[in-house]
């Protein structure tokens, strides 16, 4: 893939992710748990390790994590976004090599697991209550689910850039 294009590519898919990220943050929890949400903009985050590479990945996450900040909230949303998305991409980048593709919801679901508790680690630091750790039981719980949902999401949309032909012949092979 030429370098203009993949620059473009990089640049749609945080715009992506961000628009995501900002529209969710708008609709009203589906649960009435504070803090579970689908985290549909992780989608863009494993579609773009699986087709461009992780360092691309990180790249519109960082952009999405920043500017998602600016536009939804302070300092202590920008600490939780940072501290989920940053461990939801570690184990993301991790995990994606060694499961087949049919398989990305397995990533998914470690990556939403792994985002939670980012987030209660800095719930923790911030309230210096380490009691509420207890609540990882129920974020685990909607890790899991939402986990899955995102992670066919990312299957479906990683078959469909690819039969698109956007993402160029070689790559995420």
């Amino acid at each position: 893939m030429r370098a203009s294009r993949r620059i473009a590519l990089i640049a749609a898919l945080a715009a992506v992710a961000l628009t995501i990220f900002v529209a969710e943050s708008q609709i009203p929890p589906f649960l009435p748990i504070p803090g579970v949400k689908l985290g549909l903009a992780n989608i863009v985050t494993l579609v773009a390790m699986v087709i461009l590479n992780r360092r691309d990945a990180l790249a519109i996450l960082l952009v999405r994590l920043v500017l998602g900040a600016a536009f939804t909230g302070g300092f202590s949303a920008f600490l939780f976004s940072v501290a989920g998305g940053l461990a939801a991409y570690a184990v993301m980048a991790a995990l994606v090599g060694l499961f087949p593709e049919k398989l990305l919801w397995v990533v998914s679901v470690f990556a939403a697991l792994a985002h939670n508790a980012g987030q209660m680690l800095v719930a923790v630091f911030v309230t210096g209550t380490p009691g509420i750790m207890i609540y990882i039981l129920i974020l685990a719980a909607s890790g899991v689910v939402t986990g899955v949902f995102t992670g066919f999401a990312a299957i479906f949309l990683i078959r469909a850039v690819r039969k698109s032909g956007i993402a160029g012949k070689n790559q995420g092979k």
